[in-house]
């Protein structure tokens, strides 16, 4: 997030496939982490679409000069205005944190972000070992997800990790 504008507006990528019920709610939360717990109240006055971008009106933040002290936020929803899931699906900052291991428990790192492509998405996993790795989210690779426990238990498909070498099967 990060100011647009002089009259107070914030420019935000959307993470939601619905982000015409951002304007429609009284209230949305600003946090410096994707969790609920750091997460402070903001009246919306109005979102509008700029792009693959929204550009969110609050109410307390008049300006550019006050819009600059949110630059970096995320802009989070209470849980019942949230869209319900169907089984197997997870919110993103239910995602974001969770610790990443191999289906024989090593542990890769912590899933960091979310990439939404249009084939699927792709996990971004940042390793002290490897670095950034960035995991297709797929049925092949994608094992267990478990939030309360906090961990992505991943089948890495052969060669995705560096240093990794292709086996020579022809």
């Amino acid at each position: 997030m990060r100011p647009h504008g002089i009259k107070g507006e914030l420019r935000v990528r959307v993470m939601t496939d619905y982000p015409e019920r951002i304007a429609k709610l009284k209230t949305i939360y600003l946090a410096d982490k994707p969790e609920p717990k750091t997460a402070k109240p903001y009246q919306v006055e109005g979102m509008r679409m700029n792009g693959d971008f929204g550009l969110l009106k609050l109410k307390e933040i008049p300006d550019r000069t006050a819009a600059e002290k949110y630059r970096g936020l995320f802009v989070l929803i209470d849980m019942e205005h949230a869209v319900p899931l169907e089984e197997g699906e997870f919110y993103l900052y239910q995602l974001i944190g969770l610790t990443v291991q191999t289906e024989d428990g090593e542990t890769l790192g912590k899933l960091t972000e979310v990439l939404e492509t249009g084939a699927n998405d792709v996990y971004i996993v940042k390793s002290e070992q490897y670095g950034e790795i960035l995991i297709p989210v797929t049925n092949e690779t994608i094992v267990k997800t478990d939030v309360n426990a906090g961990i992505l238990i991943v089948r890495l498909p052969e060669g995705l990790l560096p240093g990794e070498a292709l086996s020579d099967e022809d």
